[in-house]
């Protein structure tokens, strides 16, 4: 990838450098790197796992409506051809590459209350901004590993030797029945375009206060489901902060966030979302066609996980906590 820079400085029109590109940080997604100038710097994300235009396309008309609301988040710049995704030749790898404006700032902290209340305002924000969706969520968010599809994969992670298999292999033949049973369809009558990503990762705390980064994932979503996975995150997933989240909930109301959490069904996408991320990394980490990083990253990020699904109790808890929080 860092021979992509006289590529990228062309396709993009940045002017002459020098120019010097270094890595950042591996996402699930893609690789960010700084793309440094004399007087200007910016992020370029390689996607790994390819990239859909039309996704980049709501990306880029969800991230504009947001600033319109006071949503601050990095610019997503067009190339010369007005395009917000380009791709490198093939003797560069063949990627496809987006760039944003550079962000400087520290990770949010969950613990701190004013930060929790703007997540809770800006996903409100950004319901209202993307009211209306006519698109169906994808089905990474709707459905979930089947019992058939569990045993196949641990009969190959077994197979490959991969310390988590036996883990793996206990969560099949248990909880991962019991968390299925709450993945279901949304309704289509209420559904709206967001972010479908706003974790303390993917917030940073700029000079200015806080930008929202990272939206690869956005597309349409029950706006209950994301405001329930987005609580959970926020408020300490099964170390539950009822406080927290009882925070997040309340700037959410009172930003006019049309959400409810009011029974099982609203963690729907959580449960879906974290039973699909552990069968795409596993997958990932038997995959021979896989580069020796893209297997390094999906064998940890399956320990990490398995580690962390949601507890069915917790999720039971924050209904009853957050029920009279509810106009």
């Amino acid at each position: 990838m860092r021979n992509a820079v006289d590529h990228l400085v062309e396709v993009y029109g940045l002017g002459s450098g020098p120019w010097t590109m270094t890595s950042v940080t591996r996402g699930a997604l893609g690789q960010i790197w700084k793309l440094s100038g004399q007087s200007s710097t910016w992020a370029v994300k390689e996607m790994l796992f390819g990239c859909d235009e039309h996704q980049v396309q709501r990306e880029a008309a969800l991230r504009d409506a947001s600033e319109r609301l006071g949503i601050a988040s990095p610019k997503l710049i067009a190339n010369r051809d007005g395009a917000h995704v380009s791709w490198l030749p093939p003797r560069l790898g063949g990627s496809s590459v987006k760039l944003y404006e550079w962000v400087d700032g520290t990770e949010a902290d969950p613990a701190r209350p004013e930060i929790l209340s703007w997540v809770g305002r800006t996903l409100a924000l950004l319901h209202v901004a993307g009211e209306g969706a006519s698109e169906a969520p994808g089905s990474w968010y709707e459905t979930c590993p089947r019992e058939a599809d569990w045993a196949e994969l641990h009969h190959r992670t077994d197979a490959a030797g991969l310390p988590w298999s036996d883990a793996l292999a206990r969560f099949a033949a248990g909880p991962a029945g019991e968390l299925a049973r709450l993945v279901t369809a949304a309704d289509r009558n209420a559904l709206v375009t967001s972010h479908l990503d706003v974790q303390p990762q993917n917030v940073l705390l700029g000079p200015e206060g806080p930008v929202l980064i990272d939206w690869d994932n956005a597309g349409p979503m029950a706006p209950e489901r994301e405001l329930a996975w987005i609580v959970f995150v926020w408020s300490g997933r099964n170390r539950l902060n009822a406080d927290s989240a009882r925070r997040v909930v309340r700037a959410y109301v009172a930003a006019g966030g049309p959400g409810r959490i009011r029974d099982p069904g609203a963690f729907s996408t959580l449960v879906a979302t974290s039973l699909n991320y552990i069968q795409v990394q596993a997958e990932a980490a038997v995959d021979p066609a896989k580069t020796v990083e893209q297997r390094e990253f999906g064998e940890t990020e399956v320990a990490k996980s398995l580690r962390n699904l949601p507890e069915p109790a917790t999720l039971s808890r924050l209904i009853k906590e957050l029920g009279p929080e509810w106009p």
